[in-house]
């Protein structure tokens, strides 16, 4: 079995524009761009990506089917994932400058702290769901399904890296600490609000 060009077409586009809109992942990766500069963000980038790898090819095998038949285990993860999202938020409004503390024991979200968010991200298993109940042909052998997924995969990568990227670019404008620290707490705030709209789905 092969995909159309217009369906693979259609797949990329979903995958860049999902991946590429405002979201949790996002704000923490512009924030992170910010105070930790793109190189060190890298790994939360991979961890992003090649975790929402493993939620699609589980999506694929059939895990969309708890939410159908549990539909409060959605409602726990959303819980789950917002009281996380706020813990994550409280570091981003009090992150600091590495140059202005040298001392700081503060870092960029790691490569296993970033794959363990995914799985308590409403907006991940949206996107990984919305892909395949909207554009995977439900007779899709594995061979179709995994080389769609990674596609999927890579264009979520290199989506999430222009918000580290921005965040990169905000460096130099944002050396005054004072606004810095009004950065970090705009982000935090937007984080919260990012969740807020998935929380009651």
């Amino acid at each position: 079995m092969t995909i159309p060009g217009h369906l693979l077409a259609a797949m990329a586009l979903f995958a860049f524009v999902t991946s590429v809109t405002p979201g949790p992942n996002n704000m923490m990766l512009l924030s992170s761009g910010v105070n930790f500069g793109f190189l060190r963000s890298v790994p939360h980038m991979i961890g992003i990506s090649t975790s929402h790898f493993v939620m699609l090819v589980s999506v694929g095998a059939g895990l969309e089917k708890i939410f159908q038949s549990t539909p409060w285990f959605y409602s726990v993860m959303n819980v789950v994932g917002f009281m996380y999202l706020l813990y994550l938020a409280w570091g981003v409004a009090h992150a600091a400058a590495p140059s202005s503390e040298p001392n700081t024991t503060q870092q960029p979200m790691s490569y296993f702290q970033a794959v363990l968010f995914q799985w308590v991200n409403p907006k991940a298993w949206m996107m990984a769901v919305g892909y395949f109940t909207n554009y995977m042909p439900t007779d899709a052998p594995w061979s179709v399904i995994i080389p769609t997924c990674v596609m999927f995969s890579c264009i979520n990568f290199l989506s999430v890296g222009v918000w580290a990227m921005m965040g990169r670019s905000l460096q130099n404008k944002l050396l005054n600490p004072i606004h810095r620290k009004r950065f970090n707490i705009t982000m935090a705030l937007l984080l919260v609000f990012s969740m807020i709209p998935v929380l009651f789905l």
